[in-house]
């Protein structure tokens, strides 16, 4: 057996026992075990290729687990949901889709992770959802839209990986895919929620619940001390290409975090915001531990061969093959950050060599993660399910629109990278 089949049959392997609720970790370790011994890598061979694997992907999992700061900023002051009910309010009910996509999109671009994102904005969703008569599928597919446009512009673990791993600037990859984001943003409020309010939850708007009522919104913080820390970050991380000053995300990213707390009057729940950023990135750091080794694996293998055979007849086939390893691997994994890592780390050399530059070969495969990155396996899909009390038939028929989102996102990151 060829290495290429080998390592597949493992990362097949893996993507079974996450279907059968095994730990996530373990399975990738499973099928990473599995892909080696059987692409004739041996048991040592196998072993070190796994932790050349984890090796490789170790600084980004720093710069993950320092994120944490801000994220747990966002979420325990409130920053978040004032940040949310600020946008929706100023939309109000005559912009329904807008206004339940472009919050998820700012939370999750200034770094809130977009289930989280979701989650955060889910019943506020709720309560605008009912009252301009949008269906619950549609309300909930304008956040995960929302989300998806955000996530490719975000200092969120699947960006920073990708960056990571082609050796290219946090900063301009960000930067690199806002116009993806917006006309992304504008496809999913203009043309897939219009489109899929027509076959989706027809007669559902009686089944929402009661939603964020004004009570749970009093002592929130103001929208200027919510959005302080993230502003802070990202302007500190806009230093090295406005003003040559390299402030690394490991830096850049706590200290709008604590910005933000202090910010939001909220010094005093500074250990509550770092404990709760560090609980939710660790959860990711671990998944990454398994993927790294899986992407070890991958990387030894013959895969790269294979697709570059199946591209060599294409003109253009190292920039197709940067959004394509995003798709495929997201697909495997059901995960944005999982996608990113293991087709960051398995085809960027190759898709260096063929000559995309680093900033777009980040860009379009951190796009092309956010295609089928909602698969049932992965824990996005239910998380998001769950926040709307929706049932697993209800949440399955969501599928294909929010791929549309994916999809253009990927479509218009790569003609980018072509045309500029």
């Amino acid at each position: 057996m060829n290495s290429a089949a080998g390592a597949l049959i493992g990362l097949v392997l893996a993507i079974i026992l996450i279907i059968r609720k095994v730990s996530p970790f373990y399975s990738m370790l499973a099928g990473a075990v599995a892909g080696g011994l059987l692409s004739g890598f041996g048991i040592e061979g196998t072993v070190a290729d796994m932790i050349t694997g984890v090796k490789d992907i170790t600084p980004a999992i720093l710069r993950i687990l320092a994120a944490g700061v801000l994220s747990g900023a966002l979420i325990v002051t409130g920053a978040a949901t004032s940040i949310s009910n600020t946008i929706m309010d100023k939309l109000g009910a005559k912009s329904a889709y807008l206004a339940l996509a472009l919050p998820t999109m700012i939370l999750t671009a200034v770094g809130v992770f977009i289930d989280v994102a979701v989650i955060t904005v889910a019943p506020i969703g709720l309560m605008l959802g009912k009252r301009a008569g949008v269906p619950k599928p549609v309300m909930l597919l304008a956040m995960i839209g929302g989300g998806k446009c955000g996530n490719v512009i975000s200092p969120n673990p699947n960006t920073i990986i990708a960056a990571e791993n082609y050796g290219a600037p946090l900063p301009s990859v960000m930067g690199a895919n806002v116009i993806a984001a917006v006309i992304g943003l504008l496809v999913t409020v203009f043309i897939i929620l219009p489109l899929a309010s027509r076959f989706l939850g027809k007669g559902m708007q009686d089944s929402y619940g009661e939603g964020m009522n004004e009570e749970s919104r009093k002592g929130l913080p103001s929208f200027a001390a919510s959005i302080s820390g993230p502003v802070t970050a990202i302007l500190l991380l806009a230093l090295r290409p406005v003003a040559g000053i390299t402030i690394d995300p490991l830096i850049a990213l706590p200290v709008g975090g604590l910005v933000g707390i202090l910010a939001t009057g909220c010094a005093r729940k500074t250990g509550e915001c770092l404990a709760y950023g560090l609980e939710k990135m660790s959860g990711v750091a671990v998944l990454l531990v398994g993927t790294g080794a899986i992407a070890g694996i991958i990387t030894a293998s013959d895969i790269k061969d294979v697709v570059i055979g199946m591209l060599s007849g294409w003109s253009m086939g190292g920039v197709i093959m940067a959004p394509l390893s995003g798709i495929l691997m997201s697909a495997a994994a059901a995960s944005t950050t999982a996608g990113a890592t293991i087709a960051s780390a398995s085809f960027a050399r190759t898709v260096l060599a063929a000559g995309v530059s680093p900033v777009w070969g980040a860009a379009m495969t951190n796009a092309g993660a956010t295609v089928l990155d909602h698969l049932p396996h992965g824990s996005f899909f239910h998380a998001t399910g769950g926040s709307a009390g929706m049932s697993i038939k209800e949440r399955l028929k969501l599928i294909p629109y929010e791929s549309l989102t994916g999809l253009t996102l990927c479509i218009v990151s790569t003609l980018c990278a072509i045309i500029i």
